[in-house]
């Protein structure tokens, strides 16, 4: 729980503090992606389990609250590799994710 909470900081930290010409991901939300924070997740990293990386580029506090349709800043993979490996992430059986 404590990695999540982390997870969840330094993503929110990237997302807000990224500059406009620096590398990251710049996704705009699509009216199918409102109510479902895991297609966003999808359709940016290919797997549904990074959702809480949208969630906190959002500034979302639950799951079910609706995304505004906005442009979200979010971190690379690589970047995003980096960022769990800075916090200890582990997944959500308590395994440590190495990158």
């Amino acid at each position: 729980m404590l990695g999540t909470s982390r997870l969840y900081r330094e993503c929110r930290k990237f997302s807000v503090t990224c500059p406009i010409w620096a590398t990251a991901i710049r996704h705009t939300v699509t009216p199918d992606e409102i109510y479902d924070l895991t297609l966003v997740s999808q359709r940016v990293y290919g797997n549904r389990d990074d959702y809480l990386v949208v969630m906190a580029a959002a500034g979302l506090n639950r799951l079910d609250q609706p995304l505004q349709q906005v442009t979200l800043v979010l971190p690379t993979a690589s970047q995003l590799a980096a960022i769990k490996a800075k916090v200890g992430y582990t997944d959500t059986y308590g395994t440590y994710i190495p990158q």
